[in-house]
């Protein structure tokens, strides 16, 4: 006989979870960017025991193998961003190495062998195959002329390490993708001051008998349009994706004319921050496998290039990313609200989805896990935002009679990114003791279209502050949540969020902020030059920075905060140095608020070690119980609050 089993009426905040802060600081095992090669797949692995190392694996018939041995760091610092790292080919691979940057070689099992010359001060990624004339053609980044900035330029690199410049005079580069005859190359570049997602143009040309390009042509793209991801055919077909519509769809290019060839309120791209992204691959001349988002959600679906159709294809995942086929085989990213993210092999031709790689191999049980509801709501000047909405989740604990839980609000980074549905264990060491959290896709997301993403133009600070205040006061009018006892807690951009939102409004009661910027003119002394003029973008154009910045920075408001904070700053931060915390402590201080300040040596932007998440994620946990007077765990570190009692 089965015995039936009550919620125990448990404080919401109080509630134990086997999601511990050292669950959450062991991690995922990072993997990127699949690569086919013939009925083999690659992809990249990361090693945390070894200082987070990124290898190269290959799984085939014979099994899982890892190709390139320690101490080979497959990663290339391009943008400093990197991404494109490796070229899967022949059951070998060239590969940048993260240490020295240089071009290596390794066959099957063997060791890796240096193609091009040590201390260039050159940077590779990117790279595609031209087979037929002994080399690669890749991004090069040159840093070996002294100037303010690097140079960038398309570069060809034989087999025996010759380097040569086939396109340059750019400001950026990407995306090189030779023809299958290997008679053309399409190209992408872009213009400081702009981003890859605000403004790009599509390049061909064709390829001359001595392997330099010719007849250089404009395609599509220019300041106002976003084009991403050019991929020929099996036929021969240009085939890319454009903003022109104001959403990333497919287009393709025959005959000298572009036709859109899937038109649809939805994204079939991702920003280009990182190099090799794939979105869509072809299965045949007639059928291209894709991924799409839409409200914040991925889909998997199948496109006919003969008349534009999409036809869905189902999948466990609602973040699909780095889409690749051969065949009948798709590989992809996966996640989904109960699927940390795995690389999935889906046989097209109906085999059961096989998982090569899983990024948390053992996950807490599905009971523990909280599933998000995607959520709109009215925001200001009379905007729709959108966000993940994540309700407490335990299978022990319920709360007290008549009690709602406290609601912890996330900005995600970058800020021109997303926050997705995927599992992430960061988030469940939350809901799984009691508390509720509004993950947040602010105007200036991606995955809602141009229009949406250009929401955050000259507005950083300004928006999404706005749609976090109005996420959490949404909830609270609705029930949901309890108004009196709203978090926001934000990192990096993030943090400024956090900031912002305590120093410009009232509405919640506290935050935690992980080397948040406080001061926006310090961004632009650090930048390298990808994003040297992101600022203008998202602040203001530099005839008017300064007074932007003052207005809008916290530093110089830290007189208007009024609610209790903690700070958690790594003493060799050097994108956003302590000083920036530190300014806002003292401040707190100054009028006698509730503040704890915990700083961590050998850290810097962002952390890495396991002791030094475990010990800030605790430590945020303990504030908050503490400035709501919820009983504190015993086994719960004490940290010191100033002024908490005063």
């Amino acid at each position: 006989m089965t015995v039936a089993t009550s919620k125990q009426a448990t404080p919401c905040g109080a509630w134990t979870s086997p999601i511990t802060a050292a669950v959450v600081a062991a991690g995922a095992v990072p993997l990127a960017q699949p690569m086919p090669d013939g009925a083999a797949i690659g992809w990249l692995e990361g090693r945390t025991s070894e200082g987070g190392r990124m290898t190269l694996m290959v799984h085939d018939a014979d099994g899982t193998r890892e190709l390139t041995p320690a101490p080979f760091n497959v990663r290339s610092r391009v943008h400093e961003y990197g991404g494109g790292a490796y070229l899967l080919s022949s059951g070998g691979a060239w590969f940048s190495h993260h240490a020295d940057n240089r071009l290596y070689r390794v066959e099957n099992d063997g060791q890796p062998v240096a193609v091009t010359a040590a201390d260039t001060g050159h940077r590779f990624a990117d790279f595609v195959l031209d087979a037929g004339r002994s080399r690669l053609v890749a991004v090069r980044e040159d840093h070996s002329l002294g100037a303010t900035y690097p140079v960038n330029t398309l570069c060809a690199v034989g087999f025996d390490g010759a380097e040569t410049v086939l396109i340059e005079g750019s400001d950026f580069y990407a995306a090189p993708r030779l023809s299958p005859d290997g008679r053309q190359l399409a190209w992408l570049c872009w213009e400081l001051p702009h981003m890859p997602w605000e403004g790009t143009a599509l390049w061909l040309g064709d390829v001359a008998a001595d392997g330099a390009i010719v007849n250089r042509r404009l395609i599509a793209g220019g300041a106002d349009e976003a084009i991403c991801q050019p991929e020929w055919s099996p036929g021969g077909v240009l085939h890319f994706v454009s903003d022109r519509s104001g959403w990333w769809n497919l287009y393709r290019y025959a005959a000298d004319v572009v036709d859109a060839l899937c038109e649809r309120w939805a994204e079939f791209a991702v920003p280009q921050w990182n190099f090799g992204g794939s979105q869509y691959a072809f299965r045949s001349e007639e059928q291209i496998v894709c991924a799409y988002i839409e409200m914040g959600v991925s889909h998997l679906g199948i496109v006919s290039t003969h008349d534009g159709s999409l036809t869905p294809l189902e999948t466990p995942y609602e973040d699909i990313r780095d889409v690749k086929v051969s065949g009948d085989i798709v590989t992809l990213l996966g996640g989904a609200p109960t699927i940390a993210p795995e690389l999935a092999r889906i046989d097209l031709a109906g085999a059961p989805l096989e998982v090569l790689a899983h990024s948390i191999p053992q996950l807490p049980a599905t009971s523990y896990l909280a599933v998000p509801l995607a959520i709109s709501y009215p925001s200001a000047n009379g905007r729709t935002a959108y966000a993940f909405y994540y309700a407490p989740a335990n299978p022990d604990y319920a709360p007290l009679p008549d009690e709602l839980p406290p609601l912890i609000v996330i900005g995600h980074g970058g800020p021109t990114s997303m926050a997705t549905s995927t599992l992430k264990l960061s988030t469940q060491y939350w809901t799984s003791r009691g508390f509720a959290v509004l993950d947040v896709n602010y105007g200036g997301s991606t995955g809602f279209g141009r229009e949406y993403r250009n929401l955050l133009q000259h507005q950083w600070g300004v928006v999404d502050v706005e749609d976090c205040v109005a996420g959490a006061r949404h909830l609270a009018a609705i029930g949901a949540v309890d108004p009196e006892r709203l978090l926001i807690r934000g990192s990096s951009a993030g943090g400024l969020t956090v900031l912002s939102a305590l120093a410009f409004h009232d509405v919640f009661k506290a935050g935690a902020s992980y080397y948040g910027v406080s001061d926006l003119a310090g961004l632009d002394a650090d930048s390298h030059k990808f994003e040297s003029r992101y600022n203008a973008y998202l602040t203001a154009p530099p005839e008017r920075a300064q007074a932007v910045y003052r207005e809008r920075s916290p530093i110089h408001h830290s007189d208007k905060l009024r609610s209790p904070m903690i700070f958690f700053q790594g003493l060799d931060d050097k994108v956003v140095p302590p000083q920036q915390s530190e300014s806002m402590v003292d401040a707190l201080r100054a009028q006698k608020l509730p503040v704890a300040y915990l700083t961590l040596e050998g850290e810097g932007h962002g952390f890495r070690k396991a002791d030094s998440v475990v010990r800030t994620l605790e430590a945020e946990l303990y504030f908050y119980l503490r400035v709501f007077g919820i009983a504190v765990p015993a086994d719960l570190p004490a940290i010191e609050i100033e002024n908490l009692d005063v």
